[in-house]
Order: C-alpha cells, then sequence, then structure tokens
C-alpha cells in the first residue's frame, strides 16, 4: 500500500513539473519528484542509492536548477517544437513498454549461483536496471538536444531584434544630443 501510494506520489510530482507553467514550480516539482523516489528506493532496500538521489536529485539538482532560472530569468520564448508531437510520445511509451516487458515473469530458468558471470548478471539478473540506465541517458540527450535546438539563430527572436532596436534608439538620442552641444558651443 506505501509503495503504490509513493509510485502515485512519484507520477503526479512529474506531471505537475512537466505541465507548471513556472520553471521555479517545475524544478520544486521534481525535486519532490526525487524525495518521493528516494523514499520508494529506501523501503525497497537500497539505501545508498537512497541516499544518493536525495541528496543529488533532490538537492544538488534542484539547487542547480534554481541557481540557472535565477542567471537566465523565467521569461520564456514560445518558440515551435523541434520534435513532432506523435515521435514524442513514441519515445515515452516505448521505454515504458520495454520495462513492462522485462518486469514480466520469463519462462527462462534462472543462472545457477555457481555460474554467475558478468554476462548472465548484466543481461539476465540486472537487464531492468541496464533498460533504465539507457533510457534515463537517451532521454537525457533527447532532452539536451531539444533544449539546444533553435529554428532561428539566437539574434534573430523577437526579444533580441527588441533590445537591438532600443540600444539603436538610445545611441542615436545620444548622438543627437551630442551634437546639439557641439552646435551650442
Amino acid at each position: 500500500m506505501v509503495m503504490t501510494g509513493l509510485a502515485i506520489a512519484i507520477l503526479a510530482c512529474g506531471v505537475l513539473a512537466v505541465r507548471a507553467r513556472r520553471l521555479l514550480s517545475s524544478a520544486l516539482w521534481l525535486a519532490a519528484c526525487s524525495a518521493f523516489l528516494a523514499i520508494l528506493l529506501y523501503q525497497l532496500g537500497a539505501f545508498e542509492v537512497a541516499v544518493i538521489e536525495l541528496s543529488v536529485g533532490a538537492g544538488l539538482v534542484t539547487v542547480l536548477f534554481v541557481f540557472a532560472i535565477n542567471i537566465a530569468g523565467e521569461e520564456s520564448i514560445r518558440l515551435p517544437s523541434v520534435i513532432p508531437r506523435g515521435l514524442a510520445w513514441a519515445l515515452c511509451v516505448a521505454p515504458l513498454a520495454v520495462i513492462g516487458a522485462l518486469i514480466l515473469p520469463s519462462a527462462s530458468p534462472s543462472v545457477a549461483p555457481g555460474t554467475a558471470t558478468f554476462v548472465n548478471v548484466m543481461w539476465q539478473d540486472r537487464a531492468l536496471d541496464v533498460v533504465v540506465q539507457v533510457v534515463l541517458i537517451y532521454a537525457g540527450v533527447l532532452g539536451l538536444l531539444g533544449l539546444l535546438a533553435e529554428k532561428e539563430a539566437p539574434l534573430q527572436h523577437a526579444a533580441a531584434r527588441e533590445v537591438a532596436a532600443k540600444r539603436e534608439r538610445e545611441l542615436l538620442t545620444m548622438e543627437t544630443a551630442a551634437h546639439h552641444e557641439e552646435v551650442q558651443a
């Protein structure tokens, strides 16, 4: 019952992190998601992993997000998505299907304890862990590409053009004032 409640809390915080309108709220929901995940890992007996998740996931990453949001600001530029919506959903659902297939009990017999090799441990006993790590790395790379990809060059955005136009007006005003001072003198 506790495990189910923690899993629901993790999913709810994840959805709220994605749907939040403000970046700071999203970072805080993500920290709550990591905290619930740390509790779940602790309940499952992975004490070291729980401590690492709590300190790195809920602590360090949240501090870095808040720091980056403070530096970059929270203004968002509305650009169309680089990845089509259907492909994004397929990329989200495919790893869940693989994880679901690995969780289901398999018909293959387990390896005898005396014959444990690296390959057996890695691809049979710990296959789900390996797949989850690969999915997380893959998701991180896709997220990074989505953040770095831009349809226009950075100085072509409307905000950059507006700042440049304002700067031009200020320079023109300063030049005009300097010219008037020279004429009066």
